[in-house]
């Protein structure tokens, strides 16, 4: 059987090592211009030009045609969503599947509704990587899969909510609070694949050594950690520093957030991804 995964932009993840992949991009949209979730994105500049518009902004996911198409020249598909309480990306991939096995017989498709979003998605497709070069059957890899997502968590640390708001992802006066005297929001991805605020931090230090304990409350006992950082290498390499320090032996990798997840992250904005 010819794997290949393909994940929605909000992955942050555009190439692969040694497994057929591929990625579907996800738009930002305002009234003056549409943003392509891809490698060529300039993501500083977009957030500039959003931060000094006025007008309202959006987002829009794949739809089924270009998930579809994505999965072509596989008979066995791995697609990995965002959070389908956050984007109708999933629905999109769903329909997609239907229609591609409709018309491949013999084809496979596994649409993985990861109720997140980023780094937590890296870590699925790194582990569906690491299962398909085990050269295990599609049912089995289905069956681990879904195990393992059943272990990884996303955190995020924010300074500003304003495209959320924008959104209806959070209240006006709650993205008023944030960035007021430093205050930082702490949170997670929820069980049901919303963002869910935690805590109220006052300075990154703070922040950070939120998350760590965190991180320990669900389980991290010095597994993969992938942290994205939206403009915040300083802050990503300090909480990879925390991590180490206090996990000998962890395995923390540091990556950048595009499009989607700057968008909503916004400069300064931390997420990260790790094993239970």
């Amino acid at each position: 059987m010819t794997y290949k995964i393909v994940a929605d932009s909000s992955s942050d993840v555009f190439h692969l090592n040694d497994v057929a992949y591929a990625h579907v991009p996800l738009k930002i949209i305002s009234v003056d211009k549409e943003y392509v979730d891809t490698p060529e994105l300039k993501v500083f500049e977009m957030l500039e030009e959003i931060k000094a518009t006025k007008s309202a902004t959006s987002t829009s996911c794949p739809n089924a045609f270009e998930w579809k198409e994505a999965f072509e020249g596989a008979d066995g598909v791995f697609a990995v969503t965002i959070t389908s309480n956050l984007s109708g990306s999933c629905a999109a991939a769903n329909q997609a599947a239907q229609d591609y096995m409709e018309e491949h017989e013999g084809a496979k498709v596994c649409v993985l509704d990861t109720l997140s979003v980023g780094p937590e998605s890296h870590l699925i497709i790194d582990k569906l990587r690491e299962l398909i070069l085990q050269g295990l059957a599609f049912e089995e890899i289905e069956t681990q899969i879904h195990e393992y997502m059943k272990k990884t968590h996303l955190l995020f640390s924010l300074e500003s909510l304003e495209n959320l708001a924008r959104n209806g992802r959070t209240s006006p006066a709650v993205a008023k609070l944030v960035g007021v005297l430093g205050i930082r929001i702490v949170g997670k991805a929820s069980d049901e694949g919303t963002l869910q605020p935690l805590h109220k931090c006052r300075g990154e230090k703070r922040a950070l050594a939120t998350i760590v304990e965190e991180m320990k409350k669900h389980g991290y006992c010095g597994g993969r950690v992938w942290i994205d950082h939206c403009l915040n290498l300083g802050a990503a390499m300090a909480l990879k520093e925390l991590i180490c320090k206090e996990f000998h032996g962890a395995t923390v990798e540091i990556g950048t957030c595009m499009g989607l997840c700057s968008y909503y992250a916004e400069q300064g904005g931390l997420l990260i991804g790790y094993e239970g």
